[in-house]
């Protein structure tokens, strides 16, 4: 209906093949004034791109017709139409390819089916036409093949049937420019997208205006942090954003581009004369062919896009070359082999098609690299495959690639800088997730991964260093030898065992002497004996905790401190019993003569032994690993497997000092002039005030030094008994032995001899 749509370039052939490109940018409406209807659009802004396009399928037509191997004494026709970038006239140009431009008479009975007037339709750059005009041809089966399309909706073969491209689908291209800048690190761009069906299904970053808005878009540049720019715009729009940028001196970014217009040598063109683009280097993607098409009108070996043209008109080619080999039974419908076709172009590059209608998914990186002499180069800097496992599909010479400033280092852009070391990431609230605060990790907590999200803990056994990134071996902290507390407690140790033998030799030395056998000599060097075990026993508390070292030192302790305890409560007696026995009549002392007082302490000792044999049966002290008490430390130390056995082995030792005590007090006022009773009472006294303190403080005592309070009970309450108990006697007989008389030790009541 109307005007018929006549071709700008057209040639006849055996068989015919179309092409419609916007050799005009844009049109405006014309209308009659006279007869009051639309006149045919005037087209503007002519656009020397689409031209070349063009030239590229006429380029091909030619080389195909001058070919002895394919479509061999056939020649290829063309009609090619001027769109005027309006989707209205895309569509009518369209059919007038599928139908003719004959004017119909009025509607008849005739059949209205004939063959299309060409094979298959080249062309259309931008995805939304490409959308209409398929829309419009699918149901005919006509082959409709784009250069330029890149829109993954078109590969939807239920809405698009008869659509095939021989460029990448925005599906690929889009995550190929997100694995390009998650490997320079890029953790924080803006992104750019036209407000149609290209950049709608090429990113969902953030929103922008349409074009006409262009000011807001500056004005976010302005405002944010990021160095790095993701264009996902046409060659056009790109255009205009760069003389907006320009006019506002905003100058220095790093730019990513889609195959759109990185390719387009206009746009370096029109930007080489202003400060900007001596600032500015664009890292691009774009389809991996390059061309080998010149002419004399133009050169097109910086626009690998061309091949694509190149290549659609070959796959056409290739198809109707199987359709004329094919037998009467053979499906000679072109779009059905032009969905099979698979060949090599003389460049090498393979070409078919997949399910969808879609080429091999592989994009050259191309990096615009400005000369000396003010031309811009297209340096292809790497490689990218979908068709490749995800971690090989990146393939990047980084060496050859120059960056926004002219440099040679790779720019950064984030929002926040990667977190050190010893630090976790942590979410700036009502941000995006690539900004955050870096938060040291705590105490006991390590990374050792830069960005990391998480601080690890380290094994209760290690600990985290200064830097917070390693985690070391604990030290291992229990009382030793080697340090001054161990050394000087060890050394208080071996001095009271050497006081202690000290005093068993003068005791020895001068034991027929009144003093030494006025209170059972025998139990004398029993307790001289327990004492030196009681002294000698405080160093097994000493030294690196073992199994056998845990059991022993408490059943030492316990039994020899009771042997002690035993000693010294038959010596009470016996004060008690010998002054009983001076009575008229009593003959207490054969009650509790030598043989009783053996019995008594073997007897006593004996509750003790029994007590620490169910001790170790039941459940024994062992060596611990203590990591409670200190972040930084391991307390080795000896748990004591039961509670209940250590404060009874205590108790009971505690229970002989007391009835010592009681004894010994009663004891206290005997008419002797040397009363032993009482220096019993002061040891005692020493001993019971020692012990009672020792459980708090025992208690609240961390590590290491809860053993050296165990250690200096032990020391402080046998040096009590040896001083109060034999210095006294020694200091008689060494410096007064004018006093070691047997007269002087009975007094004025003369006790009864045993």
């Amino acid at each position: 209906i109307g005007d018929p749509e006549n071709p700008q370039l057209s040639k006849d052939g055996d068989i015919m093949l179309g092409g419609i490109f916007s050799f005009h940018s844009s049109w405006k409406e014309r209308r009659d004034t006279y007869m009051h209807k639309p006149l045919p659009l005037e087209c503007t802004s002519l656009n020397f791109r689409e031209f070349q396009f063009a030239q590229a399928m006429l380029f091909a037509i030619e080389e195909i017709n001058n070919s002895t191997d394919l479509l061999p004494g056939i020649s290829l026709g063309y009609k090619m139409y001027d769109t005027c970038g309006s989707i209205a006239r895309s569509v009518r140009v369209a059919l007038a390819l599928a139908n003719g431009n004959e004017i119909l008479p009025a509607p008849s009975d005739a059949p209205c089916t004939r063959s299309a007037q060409v094979q298959a339709i080249m062309g259309e750059t931008s995805s939304s036409p490409c959308m209409a005009i398929a829309t419009v041809i699918g149901p005919f089966h006509i082959p409709m093949i784009s250069h330029f399309a890149t829109c993954a909706c078109l590969s939807d073969k239920t809405k698009y049937p008869s659509f095939l491209r021989t460029i990448p689908s925005d599906y690929y291209q889009s995550r190929a420019l997100a694995q390009l800048v998650k490997h320079f690190g890029w953790t924080w761009v803006g992104a750019i997208r036209t407000n149609d069906d290209y950049g709608n299904n090429g990113y969902a970053f953030f929103r922008t205006d349409p074009p006409d808005k262009i000011q807001k878009i500056i004005d976010t540049i302005k405002a944010s942090t990021s160095r790095v720019i993701v264009a996902f715009l046409s060659h056009m729009d790109m255009d205009v954003l760069i003389h907006e940028l320009s006019h506002h001196n905003l100058t220095g970014f790093q730019w990513v581009g889609s195959e759109s217009w990185i390719f387009d040598s206009q746009i370096p063109l029109n930007s080489s004369s202003n400060e900007m683009f001596t600032e500015i280097r664009w890292e691009c993607t774009g389809n991996e062919d390059l061309t080998g098409v010149h002419n004399g009108f133009t050169d097109m070996s910086l626009m690998p896009i061309f091949n694509n043209v190149y290549k659609g008109v070959y796959a056409v080619a290739h198809a109707l070359h199987s359709i004329l080999g094919c037998n009467e039974t053979c499906n000679n419908k072109i779009l059905q082999h032009i969905k099979k076709i698979q060949f090599k172009t003389k460049d090498g590059d393979e070409v078919y098609f997949n399910e969808d209608g879609d080429p091999a998914a592989k994009y050259e990186i191309i990096n615009w690299q400005p000369t000396q002499n003010g031309i811009v180069d297209f340096v292809t800097v790497g490689l990218h495959d979908a068709s490749l496992p995800a971690d090989k599909q990146l393939n990047l010479h980084n060496k050859s690639l120059i960056w926004a400033k002219n440099s040679k280092q790779v720019p950064v852009s984030v929002c926040s800088e990667k977190c050190a070391l010893g630090t976790r990431k942590v979410l700036q609230k009502g941000k995006p997730v690539c900004c955050y605060d870096c938060i040291r990790c705590a105490e006991g907590e390590i990374s050792n991964i830069t960005d990391s999200i998480t601080c690890d803990r380290c094994h209760p056994e290690f600990w985290s260093n200064e830097r917070r990134d390693v985690c070391v071996k604990k030290e291992a902290e229990f009382l030793s030898y080697e340090e001054i507390m161990g050394a000087l407690l060890t050394a208080a140790s071996l001095f009271g065992t050497c006081m202690t033998a000290v005093v068993a030799l003068i005791f020895f030395r001068y034991r027929k002497t009144p003093i030494v056998r006025a209170n059972n000599s025998e139990l004398s060097f029993l307790l001289l004996f327990s004492l030196t075990l009681c002294f000698l026993c405080s160093l097994t508390f000493i030294g690196r905790p073992s199994e056998w070292s845990c059991m022993l030192r408490h059943t030492a302790f316990g039994i020899t401190f009771v042997l002690c305890m035993s000693c010294v409560l038959g010596k009470t007696i016996v004060v008690l019993m010998a002054f009983r026995a001076t009575l008229p009549g009593s003959n207490v002392m054969k009650w509790f003569g030598p043989t009783q007082q053996r019995l008594s302490v073997l007897a006593f000792t004996l509750i003790q032994v029994v007590i620490c044999i169910m001790w170790l049966t039941i459940s024994p002290p062992f060596p611990l690993k203590n990591f409670k008490e200190f972040k930084d430390k391991i307390i080795l130390e000896c748990d004591l497997g039961s509670a209940v056995g250590f404060w009874a082995v205590l108790g009971y030792i505690g229970l002989l000092a007391l009835l010592c005590f009681f004894l010994a007090f009663l004891a206290r006022k005997l008419p002797d002039n040397f009363n032993e009773a009482k220096f019993i009472t002061f040891s005692m006294l020493i001993f019971c005030a020692v012990w009672i303190t020792f459980i708090p403080a025992y208690v609240s005592s961390p590590g290491k030094f809860s053993v050296a309070v165990e250690i200096f009970a032990i020391l402080a309450s046998s040096f009590g008994l040896l001083i109060c108990i034999f210095i006294p006697k020694c200091y008689i007989i060494l410096l007064k032995p004018e006093k070691n008389t047997k007269k002087n030790m009975m007094g004025k009541v003369a006790p009864k001899s045993f």
